[in-house]
């Protein structure tokens, strides 16, 4: 009737089993389970979402402590993000992302000069837990598309970023490079995040495209080659 084959089916309940979605008990049915919310952020690189926006739909409560708002000189990388000479002028967002009462990671935002800086009130957002990006989309700027960069790398506890996260041994941290773009591609900002271990999971969905069958050796329009008897062809029969 779903047009769905019966081992595709009990695949698809087994698997629904495992992850705790769904609890057979026997000589009565199938119930929906329950199962518990995960507190790190799970995101989908597929489509552009605020950590703020996944944290309320997982019941993650999102704060920020070390909130420091500043015009600071761009550093030379940030500078070629921005697509700004080094040393221009930028407004500088950072703070330490606290998920559900332990820290998360430690953000930077840094605002290109011509995206229109937030008021107080926004940043005051920012400290209950809402995203830069939350911030720019609110007050009218239309974020369209994000490139980001993921690289790991080593935090020393004595490192003004590991004193932030409250490190206590040198930590492999995830780091997320991100450049935010409206729809014309201009830049609006750049922010680069230092993720603790298990304080987000990435994940990515792909599909297969449609493509020629490869050809496989030793055959020939994916027909079996003819074999070879006493150095001379032979059909198969």
């Amino acid at each position: 009737m779903l047009g769905v084959s019966r081992g595709t089916l009990r695949t698809a309940l087994r698997r629904l089993a495992e992850t705790g979605e769904i609890v057979r008990r026997q000589g009565s049915g199938t119930f929906v389970g329950r199962i518990a919310t995960p507190g790190t952020l799970s995101e989908g690189l597929e489509r552009l979402e605020s950590y703020s926006s996944l944290a309320e739909r997982r019941g993650v409560q999102l704060s920020a402590r070390d909130v420091e708002v500043a015009e600071v000189p761009a550093a030379e990388d940030v500078a070629a993000s921005l697509g700004v000479d080094p040393g221009t002028e930028v407004l500088q967002i950072s703070r330490v992302l606290v998920t559900d009462g332990r820290p998360t990671a430690l953000m930077v935002d840094s605002l290109h000069p011509a995206t229109p800086a937030p008021d107080p009130d926004a940043v005051k957002a920012v400290e209950d837990g809402l995203m830069v990006l939350d911030v720019l989309v609110d007050h009218g700027s239309p974020i369209a598309w994000a490139d980001t960069r993921i690289r790991a790398c080593i935090i020393d506890a004595d490192d003004p970023r590991g004193r932030a996260l409250g490190l206590q041994e040198p930590t492999a941290l995830l780091s997320l490079d991100e450049l935010y773009f409206v729809t014309g591609e201009q830049v609006t900002h750049h922010s680069r995040d230092l993720f603790l271990p298990d304080g987000i999971d990435l994940r990515v969905t792909r599909w297969m495209e449609a493509r020629r069958p490869l050809q496989v050796a030793g055959t020939r329009d994916g027909n079996a080659a003819p074999a070879r008897r006493n150095g001379r062809r032979t059909r198969r029969r």
